[in-house]
């Protein structure tokens, strides 16, 4: 006799429709109550819009970020129809931490799932890619869009023009070829080491850019000591690191040989090359990559090899468990390495927030002004355009792939822009028009990598 099938879970017919109607009614409730328990019922909130957002995305054949941004939008823009319960939320410092953390999280993933002997592999490529992703978006804001689009301003205004068009964020590209399996192609390495270049590149148009217009000029002394700056952290770090990481972890393992251990000692190292990476002026992101790179799986066997020989050995017949240690090396071969999944769960906190409190920082209101909604098309065009001539220098591995890789701006143009903002060359329009380049380049790479992604053989 068969036995009954399993039952399925159907959701109620309006479950989506009631969770929408708290999302909105709770918060109300706790906009008068203390700032710590109104985080906590955000962040909770927050977190399971997000798992319920990300598979509407998904079964539409976009990647689950996009549904987090998506739903970020319409929680930041609810002011419009007269709910302006979650505004508080997108300069909330408190949050605004757990969303940096979450991209700090994101990269050291990253990180841990790349090895650093490919990513070397693809360093030629991914330094033209980066340069040109620099320089063309630059001398398309600076000296022809800007001019041409928006006349009448300063020049300062167009170099920091220039300047925000040549970021590139690698949180949300990171995403959409993790979420997808494809961290391994020579893509998405190029993308990855061409996004240090242009962060390295990106902090040098800033430091120049910011000091002309503070100062009226800019010495070679200053930005040979950025660049100086970031090589030394870069090389520094993996270097070092490399040779510390063997030692060290043997060192732990012999005083707990569990997970916990490694877990703390991979998510310590992401958290302090991230704040040492800030500290010398870089994103915090480049640290906590740096940091995953190091974490080469030879370097963790002393905590591979009883996770994987204890659950064997007891399974083997008596006077054959020796055989668990000989079979290690192949199962640790095929069956991956337990520090890669260990941060795992963590991200699955820390990581929707920043995308939702991304999406937050859009402002539908920028779209209302003819005027500007035509500016800002014409400008996210350039910065499109720029990004993919970059992907040109990828050779063979991918040129869509690796220009479209480039696109999104995300977080890293509104820093850009913020800066250009508070030092008074930057006008609202402009402003506004820069915020619309960094919607519409942060919500339409995601669709459009995973429909190339799909479309193209693995490369």
């Amino acid at each position: 006799m068969k036995s009954p099938p399993p039952r399925r879970w159907h959701r109620p017919p309006h479950a989506a429709g009631a969770f929408f109607l708290l999302l909105i009614a709770v918060p109300a409730w706790a906009a008068g109550s203390e700032v710590v328990g109104a985080n906590l019922l955000w962040l909770a909130l927050i977190l399971m819009s997000a798992r319920l957002f990300a598979p509407l995305a998904q079964r539409i054949g976009f990647p689950a970020v996009l549904g987090e941004l998506l739903l970020g939008v319409v929680l930041g823009n609810l002011s419009l129809l007269g709910l302006g319960i979650f505004d508080a939320i997108a300069h909330d410092p408190t949050v605004a931490f757990i969303a940096e953390l979450g991209v700090i999280i994101l990269l050291l993933q990253i990180g841990l799932e790349t090895r650093l002997a490919d990513l070397i592999k693809v360093g030629p490529r991914a330094f033209a890619v980066g340069s040109v992703g620099i320089v063309v978006p630059f001398v398309l804001g600076a000296y022809v869009v800007g001019p041409w689009l928006l006349p009448g301003l300063s020049g300062h205004a167009y170099l920091f023009l220039g300047a925000t068009l040549s970021a590139t964020s690698v949180g949300i590209t990171g995403r959409v070829f993790r979420d997808l399996g494809k961290l391994d192609t020579p893509a998405a390495r190029i993308v990855l080491g061409a996004a240090v270049i242009d962060d390295v590149l990106g902090l040098v148009i800033l430091a120049v850019v910011s000091s002309l217009v503070q100062a009226g000029s800019v010495s070679v002394g200053q930005v040979g000591g950025i660049i100086a700056q970031a090589v030394i952290f870069l090389a520094g770090s993996i270097w070092i690191g490399r040779l510390i990481a063997p030692h060290s972890s043997r060192w732990l393992a012999q005083l707990d040989a569990g997970p916990s251990m490694l877990f703390a000692q991979v998510l310590a190292t992401g958290l302090f090359l991230a704040w040492l990476a800030h500290s010398m002026g870089l994103a915090p992101i480049i640290g906590a990559f740096a940091a995953g790179l190091l974490f080469e799986p030879v370097f963790l066997r002393d905590f591979d090899r009883p996770a994987i020989v204890r659950e064997i050995e007891p399974l083997l017949p008596a006077g054959e468990q020796g055989l668990a240690e000989r079979l290690r090396p192949i199962l640790l071969k095929h069956g991956g390495h337990q520090h890669e999944h260990l941060i795992e769960p963590i991200g699955y906190f820390f990581v929707p927030v920043f995308f939702v409190l991304t999406g937050m920082q859009v402002d539908l209101n920028t779209l209302a002004d003819p005027k500007i909604l035509v500016v800002g098309l014409g400008v996210t065009a350039a910065a499109i355009a720029g990004k993919l001539v970059a992907g040109l220098a990828a050779g063979s591995s991918g040129k869509w792939l690796v220009g479209w890789g480039m696109v999104p701006r995300g977080e890293v143009g509104l820093i850009f822009a913020m800066v250009g903002k508070q030092l008074g060359v930057m006008n609202e329009a402009m402003f506004s028009v820069i915020v619309m380049m960094v919607i519409l380049t942060t919500l339409i790479t995601p669709p459009v990598l995973t429909l190339l992604l799909k479309r193209t053989a693995p490369v």
